[in-house]
């Protein structure tokens, strides 16, 4: 977690748009006035009720739409992903850890320029082993000032030896280091060797997955006292644990030994939905991984055939589950499972997708808000727009509430504001951008 700094005194700042969405769930303000206290919000009021002084400092986002900075909580910006290399596969030989590095903060920029102001990286391997000293490099840089980018946080992988994260790479590759660990104790001493690195968060998994060969989703990736060890290694060290669950039986283990989030919604049963409604444990949907968009990005970057039919099976059981889950009111954080595809910068298009399944505008908004921050229990800093917290702040240009794919385009992304300063500014007049590079600009770095 980021460092408390103090907050910072200068003259009176406001922002006015034309409407608010404040991440709370409650009907859209018009004609709102926000005024800023440093970094944080001090007052939320309208035109109408708040008076600007003369000489304050006033951001006229016109008729935009104001809303919270929106989260991702499954992304993997370290990813050999397709927005720089033409096969993932060669791609996770022909690069160093230093210059994935790069490329993780790079994916992170293009998201923060899309309005994601803060991201949970759930992490990343590599023929050098896990890649966690460089993610937890680039969050630090970002919070020092030194680069501009999303607020992070961490995850370091934390599995079993064959586990579903062990076999993103090849079977046959050497693996260098203390890497996967096998039995309680073991798995305890990779933890604590991924938290003395720094992580905020465990990640693992408690069953098989969907994009890696030759493993099926209902194959046990952990014991209970396994995944109980786990758990209680992160919560001992004041930090998360995330379980990658495709079954239900995983999901239930999850639950049982206290994970704060479940990710993933594959398959489902009745009897389990309701009792992670009733648990209130968040899970995050990842859909934007399991659609058609995705399997094509795959196959155009040298993903095998086999695993390409097995997304393509999934797929069905992923939307139905997605919408038993909303329908029986388990607590949804929005994720998307981004690496290898679709392009990083692209997270808004998740929220597309929630509603093509039936959920209301403003809940798949709470997903990214106001669900998101709970879940990473930062709820008192970040989610909303109101009096004390960060001013973690978007203006959009149009209304997310009748057309939720505005907010995938970037020119519609007209401010995003973390914590009281301005990173994306693309009001009329206005060019600054967190990433100047457009899609296509930047070289593809492939050997083959």
């Amino acid at each position: 977690m980021e460092m408390k700094l103090p907050e910072e005194k200068g003259a009176q700042q406001f922002i006015r748009g034309g409407m608010l969405i404040d991440g709370s769930g409650k009907k859209p303000i018009k004609d709102p006035v926000i005024e800023l206290n440093g970094r944080r919000i001090k007052r939320v009021g309208t035109k109408a009720s708040m008076r600007i002084p003369p000489r304050a400092t006033v951001i006229d986002c016109g008729n935009s739409t104001l809303m919270p900075g929106m989260m991702d909580l499954h992304i993997h910006t370290a990813m050999y992903n397709c927005m720089t290399f033409h096969n993932h596969r060669v791609a996770q030989f022909e690069i160093m850890p230093h210059l994935q590095q790069m490329y993780s903060l790079f994916h992170a920029q293009n998201c923060f320029d899309m309005g994601f102001t803060t991201l949970r990286d759930l992490g990343m391997n590599g023929p050098y082993g896990l890649l966690v000293n460089e993610l937890c490099a680039v969050r630090d840089a970002i919070n020092a000032g030194i680069v501009e980018g999303p607020r992070m946080l961490v995850a370091g992988f934390t599995t079993m030896t064959g586990s579903h994260l062990d076999l993103i790479q090849p079977r046959a590759m050497y693996r260098w280091g203390f890497n996967t660990a096998d039995g309680p104790w073991e798995l305890r001493k990779l933890a604590r060797k991924n938290l003395l690195a720094g992580c905020d968060v465990i990640k693992t998994c408690a069953s098989g997955g969907g994009g890696t060969d030759k493993e099926e989703p209902d194959i046990r990736n952990l014991t209970q006292e396994e995944l109980d060890a786990l758990v209680d290694e992160a919560h001992a060290l004041h930090k998360h644990a995330a379980v990658h669950c495709f079954t239900t039986q995983a999901q239930r283990m999850a639950m049982k030994a206290g994970a704060d989030t479940i990710e993933h919604m594959v398959f489902h049963d009745d009897k389990t939905v309701d009792l992670i409604a009733e648990a209130g444990v968040p899970v995050t949907p990842t859909l934007s991984h399991r659609t058609d968009h995705a399997i094509q990005l795959r196959r155009e970057h040298g993903t095998a055939d086999f695993v390409l039919r097995k997304m393509k099976y999934l797929q069905p059981f992923c939307f139905e589950t997605f919408q038993k889950m909303y329908k029986a009111g388990v607590k949804i954080a929005m994720g998307t499972d981004m690496g290898f595809e679709p392009d990083m910068g692209t997270n808004g298009a998740e929220l597309e997708i929630y509603v093509k399944l039936g959920m209301k505008p403003m809940d798949a908004i709470l997903t990214a808000t106001r669900n998101a921050a709970e879940a990473l229990k930062m709820d008192k800093d970040i989610g909303t727009i109101q009096a004390g917290k960060f001013a973690d702040i978007i203006a959009v240009n149009g209304d997310p509430l009748k057309n939720i794919r505005c907010i995938q385009d970037k020119k519609n992304i007209q401010l995003v504001m973390k914590e009281g300063k301005v990173y994306a500014d693309r009001r009329p007049g206005r060019n600054k951008n967190v990433v100047n590079v457009k899609p296509g600009d930047w070289k593809i770095i492939d050997y083959l």
